[in-house]
């Protein structure tokens, strides 16, 4: 569907997780594109002509799901960058929920099989890309981060406003 007011869904990563990445994405990703954190995106582009739709919508799904881990396994060359791979079966489990409610208004880049990555470098050289993709398949340990629910964005072209944080649940189960 087109719209002229695109929302992008992320997953929030808690503070202390995200900011490895922060770091990582200021020292890599060429200055003058690097107009945003680190992120997870769940969705590049629903139609803000819905929103109050969507923002419902992600609300409910939040109100179910829990705070939960997911583990940054390996990394993703990008060809003019890199990502880290992201691992969540819970995630993955409400994206595929939210997919099914928001079928109708889905592009081609979220109706395709979803890889949750965080990208800390795109839009270099290929040789920088190819340099950064070595030095960090070296270093790199598999981890977890947490992930303490969805954030809702207005996108402006280039930056992006923040418009909700959906939590997850904090309770323990059971």
């Amino acid at each position: 569907m087109k719209t002229r007011q695109p929302l992008i869904v992320t997953a929030r990563i808690a503070e202390r997780d995200i900011e490895p990445f922060d770091r990582l994405r200021q020292r890599h990703f060429p200055p003058d594109r690097n107009v945003l954190g680190a992120h997870l995106t769940v969705f590049h582009r629903l139609p803000g002509e819905y929103r109050d739709r969507i923002c419902k919508t992600l609300t409910n799904v939040a109100a179910q799901a829990r705070v939960t881990t997911a583990t940054v396994s390996s990394l993703r060359h990008l060809g003019a960058g890199v990502a880290f791979i992201v691992t969540c079966p819970e995630l993955e489990d409400i994206r595929a929920g939210l997919k099914a409610e928001f079928v109708a208004w889905l592009g081609s880049q979220d109706v395709q099989t979803w890889r949750p990555h965080i990208t800390i470098q795109n839009k270099a050289p290929r040789a920088t890309a190819d340099a950064l993709y070595r030095d960090l398949t070296t270093s790199l340990e598999p981890h977890t981060i947490e992930i303490l629910g969805l954030d809702l964005w207005n996108y402006l072209g280039g930056p992006w406003e923040h418009l909700k944080f959906l939590p997850f649940d904090t309770r323990p189960l059971g």
